[in-house]
């Protein structure tokens, strides 16, 4: 799915959509972001040297994970962080990589699901993570 159908899946606007695309294969979730260089959080982090900061990878992670979840998000439904478990940051991402999250749920008991992935870049990992969400309402 492109851009424009993602964010009929996710909340997210403006700066923080994280992705351009993503898709679901076989139970895991695919999404892309090329780092453009102009974004918000690169602007101090770091003058001269910028680099993408963990959280942000985090994120798109998460924004990833969605895609699996949309059946079960209803309307008025928001998928919200409730954990991160054995984070590890490998490697910098940097302006004009374009990163690959793959996540999977490992398990779901509505409202909460549990699930894992990556960020890499040119089959380079940056990011493992396990991580949570609760569906809330809006």
């Amino acid at each position: 799915m492109n851009r424009e159908e993602v964010m009929g899946i996710l909340p997210h606007r403006d700066h923080m959509l994280l992705l351009d695309d993503a898709e679901e294969l076989d139970g895991t979730a695919v999404g892309h972001y090329t780092v453009r260089g102009d974004e918000f959080f690169l602007k101090g982090h770091f003058p001269g040297n910028p680099i993408v900061p963990g959280v942000i990878l985090c994120e798109i992670l998460a924004q990833s994970a969605c895609v699996l979840m949309r059946g079960a998000m209803g309307e008025g439904q928001l998928p919200v962080y409730t954990g991160l478990n054995n984070v590890k940051f490998r490697s910098p991402v940097r302006p004009g990589d374009t990163v690959e999250a793959r996540c999977r749920i490992r398990r779901a008991k509505h409202p909460f699901y549990f699930a894992e992935g990556t960020v890499t870049v040119d089959g380079r990992t940056c990011v493992s993570a396990e991580f949570s969400f609760a569906m809330t309402g809006a």
